[in-house]
């Protein structure tokens, strides 16, 4: 198998997708924002002084989606159809001691090349928002496991991450 963003002489380029038929195509990534559950609490109550933690992150992640090939310099414009994102609290217990918000990007477009940067960039970009609202309470937050973990549609067809 050959890396498809170089060309014959081993430089990057931007992959021509001219011939390929638009598809219906679908990423979805995942992440785990690491925390002091002091702070999640903080988040879910609204208890910090910027405002609606997640509201914010899941307009950056949009943002972000949209934007993808302005910030991956091989990745092509998309009309895109839907960007979501998702984010499940987890506090402390006996099965899991560590604090986290499990962030989900959903993305979705029909063309001619898939989604999978666009939902990997909106899970990152909602992770960076949460640690920037955050940071004033809680430095040591981690943006964990970013990973697409389903791609739907195209030439190659479907793909789920396998654990």
């Amino acid at each position: 198998m050959s890396l498809t963003h170089l060309d014959k002489h081993g430089r990057a380029h931007m992959v021509d997708v001219g011939h390929k038929d638009e598809t219906q195509r679908e990423a979805i990534a995942t992440g785990r924002m690491g925390m002091q559950a002091e702070t999640l609490r903080l988040i879910q109550v609204d208890g910090l002084p910027k405002g609606d933690v997640l509201a914010v992150a899941q307009v950056a992640g949009i943002m972000a989606a949209k934007k993808t090939h302005d910030l991956v310099p091989m990745c092509h414009p998309l009309m895109l159809t839907k960007v979501s994102l998702d984010f499940l609290p987890h506090l402390p217990d006996e099965a899991d001691p560590s604090a986290y918000i499990e962030i989900t990007g959903t993305v979705r477009t029909t063309g001619k090349t898939g989604v999978e940067m666009e939902a990997l960039t909106a899970v990152t970009v909602a992770g960076l928002t949460i640690y920037d609202m955050c940071k004033a309470v809680d430095r040591g937050m981690r943006l964990d496991a970013v990973r697409l973990v389903k791609k739907t549609g195209g030439k190659s067809g479907d793909w789920t991450y396998e654990l």
